[in-house]
């Protein structure tokens, strides 16, 4: 039997997959992503936050075998919608042992793997091939940027991303848009480029940053002071995906495709 650390379920989500959906928020995450919206799934271990109605403890272990029977008593519900369940983070790879052993215990339920892919690819494809559909977040290009605004190389991330073409498991590469850092043509060009051959690509998701994600670092009694400008408006450009033919949305609404983009059939 296989133990996890989670830190948040939420029942009835409508944004972290179609459907009506089960999120799992699991801890422990290897990045340091500058704009962390979720400080605190970044530890492997519980944590306490002070907030304005009291402490809480942010991180329950559970048995493989009690999440899965938590969502599996949820299945007939989340499936009537066409929903599933929803395993994020932190970083969900981080606890691949143990979300193995969940997964293998579902019941016919759609799983979404929202994940950075950072990790050996033995451990993603592991994952991966139990999934149903995959949000792949690509932040930088550029192996010094992405080093420097989140701590970690890029190099398993972008390989993981390439080995999605055996999957034939559907993707959506989601690109966090932070304020002079992954937003900038030069990034979201060489990202459509990136991602553009990906047979199993849905659409690529631009996610407006939001400001009101530094609120939760004081709460765990840290401090966020992002090294970038956050005042600054952020550029949603698509140009370069619609050009290259790639589905794309901003802030979830659907941008319009070019008359001329290539066919992607």
């Amino acid at each position: 039997m296989a133990t996890g650390l989670v830190a948040d379920i939420r029942e009835f989500t409508v944004h972290d997959g179609p459907g009506i959906r089960t999120t799992v928020f699991l801890k422990g995450c290897p990045l340091r992503c500058a704009w962390c919206h979720n400080p605190e799934c970044i530890s492997k271990r519980p944590q306490v936050m002070s907030t304005a109605v009291g402490e809480r403890t942010v991180g329950r272990v559970y048995t493989d075998e009690q999440l899965a029977a938590l969502i599996n008593a949820q299945a007939e519900i989340l499936r009537w919608n066409d929903g599933g369940l929803t395993v994020s983070g932190g970083e969900p790879l981080a606890q691949a042992r143990f979300l193995e052993a969940v997964l293998d215990r579902l019941q016919d339920v759609h799983v979404v793997l929202d994940t950075s892919g950072y990790a050996a690819e033995r451990v993603f494809m592991r994952l991966a091939q139990r999934c149903n559909l995959i949000y792949f977040d690509v932040k930088l290009v550029d192996n010094t940027l992405h080093r420097r605004f989140t701590g970690v190389s890029n190099d398993k991330i972008l390989h993981n991303l390439r080995l999605t073409s055996e999957l034939g498991v559907p993707v959506v590469v989601r690109v966090p848009l932070i304020p002079g850092v992954t937003d900038t043509d030069e990034n979201l060009r060489d990202i459509a480029t990136i991602v553009r051959d990906l047979p199993n690509l849905q659409r690529v998701d631009l996610l407006p940053y939001n400001r009101a994600a530094g609120g939760k670092y004081a709460p765990l009694g840290q401090e966020f002071h992002p090294p970038f400008d956050e005042t600054q408006a952020v550029n949603a450009n698509t140009a370069a995906f619609r050009e290259a033919g790639i589905p794309v949305t901003v802030g979830g609404e659907l941008q319009h495709m070019l008359g001329d983009a290539p066919d992607r059939t």
